[in-house]
């Protein structure tokens, strides 16, 4: 899923049972990553196989950090992003 909040896109994947939030757009070139493909806990660019941890933002190659994570929970069925100003 993808959210747009104050003019950031942030996916949102739920990966056994684990709620992630994390910038939406790949630092490649801007591809939409609530689009990608998950697995094992990475998210995978559809535009050009760029992969990111959900854990952390960081590039699964190179494991430098490249997105900016965010803090999420869920509460009788409202899911809510903690989005610092």
């Amino acid at each position: 899923m993808e959210v747009l909040f104050r003019g950031d896109i942030i996916a949102v994947f739920r990966h056994q049972g684990v709620l992630f939030a994390i910038d939406g757009v790949c630092m490649h070139q801007g591809g939409p990553l609530a689009k990608g493909q998950l697995r094992d806990g990475t998210i995978t660019c559809p535009w050009h196989g760029w992969q990111y941890e959900l854990k952390t933002g960081c590039n699964a190659t190179t494991c430098k950090p490249m997105l900016k994570t965010y803090e999420i929970q869920e509460a009788d069925g409202v899911i809510e992003i903690d989005v610092p100003d």
